[in-house]
């Protein structure tokens, strides 16, 4: 959460305030340690309770963020995320009744499904830090085991101690990411900092020469999403995966789709195997693994023109007017350096992840830096984009996550087009309209192109 919401406030905004964040980072540091040695109930009581409100804020922010939306599978995930998180929240509270039990199976099981989805997909994906995240699932396992056997932690002490730990890794994380913007120079970007480097994938972070002031973007950045569903004849739909992995055409051909970002007048990345992959092999799946073994020549495409061309228009794009093209031109004249393509760890969504990033570092800078910070924190958006980058960081970047991270990070950075009070209202005129209304409305033909203004 941190990383994303200091990337969109810039470091220019929060450098001079370093000791803020590293003071912040050193009392929840402090007061992780002492709910897990339980040195004073007090605090523990205190400490637990307003983790167990943090989780009922993040339920209801997931439910709210739905008013106004239409039916779809990301509306369902969220859906249930944020029911899931209110179920959570009321086991920490002991609402509506308390059972010490039930709490420990859930973090226990919590902690063995992250671990192990972690370990599965790093070693399936060898990328670079893989054996690091084996080990922290491992890890996770080894707490598991502590809450289950029930020794040396008490059962009762099972959410004093996941607060402690929680509050512990976050005051770490702050007090690096302060002693790192202390040392970060001015015209470095934030994402050269090493708590971005997990996928290397901001190795070509952009370092501007000069300072002064940007000029408004004359033309709008796009972000063009060809989904796997969009463009392949598929026969028969599995919704999350055709969504977000991949979809098979009546031939039996995997298509994963493609993402692309254009900047007009001269900027287009377009991040393509030079040699077309063969989606019908039986070693397709082979090819995931992020090993030098599966790097394969690349090539970039001149042009959204020239590419719609050859295949077929993009499905759903989404439009930018607030980003930085110095900082994006230079992500690019780097990243263009090297051509190598790889499937799970420098493919085209990987490219237009990384430079929707670069695009909009300090997009949301201003000179109340905390104010911008707790907006942010409170918007159901930041929670959605800070989820698909820790997904992505899992496994890789695919045209279905860029496409709903883009859409995020635009009602995050963009100009509010429709206010909460407004999406409420069109919620209840949803809820009020006659069935038979709704039915002959949403059976209205529309525009296969989807577009975010």
């Amino acid at each position: 959460m941190g990383q994303l919401a200091f990337l969109l406030i810039g470091s220019d905004s929060l450098r001079k305030r370093w000791f803020v964040i590293a003071a912040l980072g050193a009392v929840l540091t402090v007061l992780g340690l002492l709910i897990i040695f339980d040195a004073t109930d007090g605090v523990t009581i205190v400490a637990t309770q307003v983790f167990g409100l943090l989780f009922v804020i993040q339920g209801i922010l997931a439910l709210v963020s739905l008013l106004g939306t239409g039916p779809n599978v990301g509306s369902y995930l969220t859906a249930a995320r944020g029911v899931f998180l209110l179920f959570i929240a009321g086991l920490i509270l002991d609402f509506p009744y308390k059972n010490d039990l039930a709490v420990t199976t859930l973090f226990a099981l919590a902690f063995i499904v992250d671990g192990m989805l972690r370990i599965l997909t790093a070693n399936a994906l060898r990328y670079s830090a893989w054996r690091a995240v084996i080990a922290f699932g491992l890890f996770e396992f080894l707490i598991a085991a502590l809450i289950i056997t029930d020794w040396p932690i008490p059962r009762a002490k099972n959410i004093p101690f996941c607060v402690g730990l929680s509050l512990m890794f976050s005051g770490w994380v702050l007090l690096r990411m302060s002693l790192m913007l202390k040392k970060l120079e001015p015209e470095v970007a934030i994402l050269a900092l090493p708590m971005f480097a997990q996928r290397a994938w901001y190795d070509n972070a952009p370092v501007l020469i000069g300072l002064e002031d940007e000029a408004k973007p004359e033309h709008p950045m796009i972000v063009h999403v060809w989904t796997p569903v969009g463009s392949a004849d598929v026969a028969r739909r599995r919704l999350v995966l055709d969504r977000y992995i991949a979809a098979v055409d009546r031939n039996g051909v995997i298509s994963t789709g493609h993402a692309a970002l254009e900047a007009q007048p001269d900027l287009y990345i377009s991040h393509y195997p030079a040699v077309e992959i063969d989606r019908s092999s039986g070693d397709f799946m082979a090819m995931f693994k992020a090993t030098k073994e599966n790097d394969f020549a690349g090539r970039f495409q001149p042009s959204y023109a020239v590419e719609a061309a050859g295949w077929c228009e993009s499905d759903s794009d989404v439009i930018f007017h607030n980003y930085s093209p110095r900082r994006l031109r230079a992500f690019w004249a780097g990243y263009r350096q090297d051509n190598t393509y790889n499937l799970t760890n420098r493919n085209c969504s990987v490219a237009v992840a990384s430079a929707l990033d670069a695009a909009l570092e300090g997009s949301l800078a201003t000179k109340y830096p905390w104010a911008r910070l707790i907006r942010l924190l409170c918007n159901p958006d930041m929670w959605v984009a800070v989820m698909l980058r820790q997904r992505a960081e899992t496994m890789t970047w695919t045209p279905g996550y860029a496409l709903d991270y883009a859409r995020a990070m635009h009602r995050l950075v963009e100009p509010v087009q429709v206010s909460w009070m407004e999406r409420l209202r069109g919620a209840i005129r949803h809820f009020r309209t006659p069935h038979s209304v709704r039915a002959a409305s949403e059976a209205a033909p529309l525009d296969s192109k989807e577009t975010a203004p």
